[in-house]
């Protein structure tokens, strides 16, 4: 039986016999929270639920990449001069470098192997010594998606994370002077464009989260890593309705609009979660 996306929010319905496992997923996720209104996103109708990027049709994924390219060009070019003046206030107000680098994790289209051990004989039968490790299960490393380095511009103090990594929070000490303007401007993230021109992300996807707090956020939300199907975003739907992440409801919020953008994913849709990213830097609406 084939299944088709949810066109609005209505309560999970039993499972149809040999229904699609991600279907399932989706419309049982989705379907118990409460989002914010999207009735302005296009909704598609597929033959079957989405799991990654691989599932977008080929000239989807043309589209995306050649709108990532031209854009991100462009904007570097037009822009060059608004990131100069940016640089320097960064350099004039505080210590440490103008651009800082952190490790993000990227798109993921690894899929879940089956057990092998299920599939082996037994190794003392044929006399043959084993050499797994029995400390070491390469079953619970956990890659989760292909990590990248992210370039932004430096908005905080360079000991910040003295103590650990940390999510930001409102009125945050760590926050310079220019960068408050910076994050509340979205100024700060203009070198991401340089990661979408590199491909490591697109201008439409999910935020990039970082690998120290993948595995906490996995364990405890439903769900999480399939988020990961698409290459992160610039900005993306999650972006302009929910903001900037800093605790578990919030993040809930965020793998639901990214499972949602997922199935909707095209280039009408893309053009419209771009077009609400300039009302949401023009008005700072979100930022921390």
């Amino acid at each position: 039986m084939s299944a088709t996306v949810v066109e609005t929010m209505k309560a999970p319905t039993a499972p149809a016999p040999g229904r699609d496992e991600f279907a399932d997923l989706y419309d049982q996720y989705v379907g118990d929270f409460d989002l914010p209104s999207t009735e302005w996103l296009t909704r598609l109708r597929l033959e079957r639920p989405r799991r990654n990027t691989r599932c977008l049709g080929e000239s989807t994924r043309l589209m995306k990449r050649a709108t990532d390219v031209v854009v991100a060009a462009t904007m570097l070019i037009l822009l060059a001069p608004v990131m100069l003046l940016v640089a320097i206030a960064v350099r004039m107000t505080s210590r440490g470098p103008v651009i800082f680098k952190q490790t993000r994790v990227g798109l993921n289209l690894r899929s879940k192997k089956r057990d092998r051990r299920l599939q082996s004989v037994d190794v003392e039968i044929l006399g043959v010594e084993d050499r797994r490790d029995p400390n070491r299960d390469r079953r619970r490393d956990q890659g989760y998606g292909k990590p990248f380095t992210l370039y932004k511009f430096r908005t905080m103090k360079i000991d910040a994370e003295k103590h650990g990594a940390q999510f930001a929070v409102k009125g945050d000490p760590r926050v310079t002077c220019i960068g408050r303007f910076l994050r509340k401007t979205r100024l700060d993230e203009l070198p991401q464009l340089w990661n979408v021109l590199r491909g490591e992300m697109t201008l439409v996807g999910p935020r990039p989260e970082r690998p120290e707090f993948i595995e906490t956020l996995s364990a405890e939300i439903p769900n999480y890593l399939n988020r990961l199907g698409l290459k992160p975003g610039l900005t993306g739907l999650a972006q302009v309705i929910n903001g900037y992440d800093n605790n578990i409801e919030s993040f809930k919020r965020k793998v639901n609009l990214d499972l949602l953008y997922l199935q909707n994913c095209c280039f009408r849709n893309d053009l419209k979660i771009l077009f609400r990213t300039i009302r949401v830097v023009l008005t700072g609406s979100g930022a921390l």
